[in-house]
């Protein structure tokens, strides 16, 4: 079955399916029509030829109505069509059957040199046929015809041309330009389809660039509170235990666990504080008293809260420092021996400085390590190590067992389980190696090399 550009019109005037082959009515409808007339043609036609052929006239009318109505299956089968046309051309008869099956095999998707032979056989058939009707006119000398073998080869080729040339050619037009219709939509569809795959894509990234952006802030929170909040409550319990035998320790627990607790409020503030006055996002969608409408809430962009908790995360320790370093590591490990760990710290190696996000990255991990002595083994031996290397900086916080089987527990410090997740993406980022786990001792070992230039 082939097609022709007539089925491709386009959609949306509201046509319903069409019966059997056709598409649409109106297709059926124009299909009847042109048989109609077309049996109508042969059959008058079909009169001349029975009498010529010393036939009864209706059987020229019955074999000129059955010829003419092959047009009703012009669009399923129009080679059929043409071949009809082309064994009736001698009766001379059926010559808008022929006008309209070639058009329509022209313009069909048939193969261009089944188009070709076609149009050839029936331009060879309308030539035979008028040139031996204009031979024979003129040899009777009936004065209908003249001008003897060239004006009939004139004749001839003139109707051979104009039945047969305009069909083709118009059909051929028609089906180039409906290929083009189909190629274009073809093109649209394939572009709406690729812009509809990449605005997928493109909110699957933005899904995996805010969840990269929450773990990131996950990150920067725990790193900065998670450590002086677990001092303080080690402080606490220290506290809770010397209150009476030791009031002056007592005391200056209490100034410890102040002082951490002032920390901590500063740091959270600072990150917090960006999202109630930050640019561009400092009203919430709060009702405002007296407004009497309430405003569409702004949401904040991960990517400042981020932003903010990277700033607060490297904030120092003191107010005057950017953000932790590596020359706080004795700090660091004076709070933790401060809350009763026995740790000690050793450098090897020629200390010198290294890019800020090393620093940072090295001092959060060995930060993270001693918070995670604390939580999990209370009064164990601890040493912290760093290693300044040609081209990379190492970091090691190993601790024995606890030296009771309840002490780890002591505090009941409660424990996220992110701690070691959060060190090892920092360490990764910038290209390190992270490796943690339990010692033969029964302790618990934390090691990291960064490069020294990330």
């Amino acid at each position: 079955m082939t097609t022709t550009g007539e089925d491709h019109t386009a959609a949306g005037t509201g046509d319903r399916a069409g019966p059997w082959w056709w598409e649409r009515w109106r297709g059926a409808a124009l299909d009847g029509g042109l048989a109609l007339v077309s049996a109508v043609e042969c059959s008058i036609e079909g009169v001349e030829f029975a009498r010529n052929a010393a036939l009864p006239e209706a059987v020229g009318v019955v074999f000129g109505a059955l010829a003419g109505s092959v047009l009703l299956v012009r669009r399923m089968w129009p080679v059929a069509v043409v071949l009809v046309f082309i064994a009736v051309a001698p009766a001379q008869m059926g010559y808008l059957m022929g006008l309209v099956g070639l058009y329509t095999l022209a313009a069909s998707e048939a193969p261009r040199r089944i188009i070709g032979a076609l149009s050839g056989m029936a331009f060879a058939g309308v030539f035979i046929v008028w040139f031996v009707e204009a031979t024979r006119s003129n040899l009777q000398g009936d004065g209908a015809v003249g001008g003897g073998d060239a004006f009939a080869v004139f004749l001839a080729s003139t109707m051979a041309i104009g039945l047969t040339a305009p069909p083709v050619l118009l059909g051929l037009y028609v089906g180039a330009r409906r290929r083009l219709m189909e190629s274009l939509r073809e093109r649209a569809d394939s572009l709406e389809r690729e812009l509809q795959l990449l605005a997928e894509r493109a909110e699957e990234r933005a899904e995996w660039a805010r969840g990269e952006e929450r773990t990131r802030i996950a990150r920067e929170m725990h790193d900065v509170v998670a450590h002086r909040v677990s001092l303080m409550v080690v402080h606490a319990a220290a506290l809770q235990a010397v209150a009476r035998k030791d009031p002056e320790k007592a005391v200056r627990n209490a100034a410890l666990v102040g002082d951490m607790g002032r920390q901590a409020l500063t740091e959270l503030r600072e990150m917090l504080g960006v999202l109630r006055s930050g640019e561009g996002f400092s009203s919430m969608g709060r009702e405002r008293p007296g407004s009497g409408s309430v405003p569409a809430p702004v949401p904040v962009p991960l990517a400042a809260v981020g932003a903010a908790a990277a700033a607060a995360a490297s904030r120092a320790e003191d107010e005057a420092a950017e953000g932790p370093c590596l020359a706080e590591l004795e700090v660091l490990v004076g709070q933790s021996a401060a809350a009763g760990m026995v740790v000690e710290l050793s450098v090897e190696g020629e200390v010198r400085v290294y890019a800020a996000e090393v620093e940072q990255t090295a001092y959060r991990v060995v930060q993270e390590a001693l918070t995670n002595v604390h939580k999990h083994a209370a009064g164990a031996k601890t040493r912290v190590r760093l290693a300044h290397r040609t081209a990379e900086i190492a970091m090691q916080v190993e601790n024995g067992p606890p030296p009771e089987p309840g002490a780890a527990g002591a505090a009941r410090l409660p424990s996220g389980g992110n701690g070691l997740l959060g060190m090892k993406e920092r360490v990764a980022e910038l290209g390190g190696v992270f490796v943690s786990g339990p010692t033969d001792a029964g302790g618990f070992r934390v090691s990291a090399v960064l490069p020294a230039a990330p």
